[in-house]
């Protein structure tokens, strides 16, 4: 329990100093997080109709910010909560996995700001036609921003899921590749779910995306941890003769 509260104290304090920070340039990352989708909104969005609505916004920009920034730092703190119940051969993947986490999380954000935001904004306007007038609140439009860009973060996770599923063996290499039809279904249901707007081009884009990093990483897997591989795979034939 110390250790966790010792991790989550980190990330709390570094989290709220960076929050007060963001409220203060809130104005900034509202322009920065709606780029891509200010062409689309034009004289739509910004609109706020409560008192205190301004203040919670700028707050929650304030904290999506912060929560950005700081992401590998949040992951590494996460990760190494795990390294005490790990045994010495198994430290030694740490740090790489904490450095690929966070680049993969950014990338996937990186991803989604310049290639889904801006369609996918387009698409939902217009579906309003000719029947409805858009007027779009600030708070709706960093909604649907900020959940698409954190969803596409952890969707990129998908190589350091699959290292690890093959390297404790909770799912073999060679079931998972033999499955892979099933993996691939799987990936296209995650992908309607982080992308609720049911827009076939955020969709495709996500489900492309997490297929090529499954298959990548299948292949990374296969050259890092062939010994693990092959080692796993002995009982499995064993098992096989002595069904014969």
């Amino acid at each position: 329990m110390n250790e966790l509260r010792k991790r989550l104290t980190v990330v709390i304090a570094v989290l709220s100093v960076l929050t007060l920070v963001g409220y203060y340039y809130s104005d900034e990352i509202y322009r920065l997080l709606l780029g891509p989708m200010l062409p689309v909104m034009g004289d739509k969005g910004g609109y706020t109709i409560d008192l205190l609505e301004a203040m919670a916004n700028r707050f929650r920009l304030g904290i999506f910010g912060a929560v950005v920034v700081s992401s590998p730092l949040i992951i590494y703190e996460a990760l190494a909560f795990f390294v005490p119940a790990l045994k010495s051969k198994e430290r030694r993947w740490f740090g790489w996995t904490a450095i690929a986490a966070g680049l993969l999380f950014l990338a996937g954000v990186a991803f989604c700001y310049a290639f889904i935001l801006e369609p996918s904004a387009q698409w939902l306007v217009d579906q309003s036609g000719e029947t409805f007038q858009l007027m779009l609140r600030a708070q709706s439009a960093m909604t649907f921003a900020m959940w698409f860009l954190a969803g596409f973060g952890l969707a990129f996770e998908v190589p350091v899921v699959v290292f690890y599923l093959v390297y404790f063996n909770v799912v073999p290499y060679a079931k998972l590749r033999k499955n892979w039809r099933v993996v691939w279904v799987a990936i296209v249901i995650i992908a309607s779910m982080i992308t609720p707007d049911w827009n076939p081009w955020s969709m495709a884009a996500l489900s492309g995306a997490m297929i090529a990093l499954f298959e990548a990483s299948m292949l990374i897997v296969r050259l890092m941890l062939r010994r693990k591989i092959k080692a796993s795979a002995i009982p499995d034939i064993e098992h096989e003769d002595e069904d014969d």
